[in-house]
């Protein structure tokens, strides 16, 4: 598997290509923006992009979806208990935050324990709510995409539209039953392994 990083936007979205390298099939994760640094990077790597998969629908981790759906054929894949988030600029908050105005329609709405063929690679979904009532991490391997559920040190907010500070605690609960070798790469900061979180993250030791 190989996973490219670009840093997206103003607000520092970590967007992740990640790749079989033996079938070349790849996959977006939170396209934020800079679609033509992400587009760039798959045809050089002669990739062929499979999925856009958004770990939630808000504006800073959705901004370059339709870019990318128009030069390439892939499909949208969100959580279907996103789909009134990423339906409505409001509530998406493209509105307010993004560059334009978005109201998103999924190709494909996944559930917790679904799981993705990516060429030689799967990828489980788990459903995570609480920052959003549809937020999900994608785990592939030994490597857990949190979105915005879970970072180094801290946990995603929990005040906008759908979001419950109840929900994100269950759904932290579910994480730290993951090894603790597992490395979390998460929708904004550097990564960490779930057995540091477990250690020094104080929203799961206060739980």
């Amino acid at each position: 598997m190989k996973i490219k990083n670009i840093v997206c936007g103003i607000y520092g979205v970590n967007c992740y290509i990640i790749a079989d390298e033996e079938t070349k099939k790849c996959a977006v994760i939170d396209p934020g923006g800079n679609h033509e640094e992400i587009i760039n990077y798959i045809d050089e790597n002669g990739f062929d992009l499979e999925f856009i998969i958004l770990t939630h629908g808000h504006a800073d981790h959705i901004g370059a979806v339709g870019e990318l759906k128009d030069i390439k054929d892939c499909k949208v894949v969100a959580c279907k208990d996103e789909k009134y988030i990423l339906n409505n600029k409001d509530f998406n908050l493209t509105s307010v935050i993004g560059s334009k105005e978005l109201e998103i329609e999924a190709d494909e709405y996944v559930k917790d324990q679904d799981n993705l063929c990516l060429g030689r690679l799967s990828l489980q979904i788990i459903h995570t709510p609480g920052h959003t009532p549809g937020s999900i991490c994608i785990k592939v391997e030994n490597i857990l995409f949190s979105g915005d559920t879970l970072f180094s040190g801290s946990i995603g907010r929990t005040d906008l539209e759908g979001g419950s500070y109840e929900k994100i605690i269950h759904s932290l609960e579910k994480l730290i039953q993951l090894d603790d070798e597992v490395v979390v790469m998460p929708g904004h900061g550097p990564s960490t392994t779930i057995g540091r979180e477990k250690r020094t993250n104080r929203f799961i030791i206060d739980r």
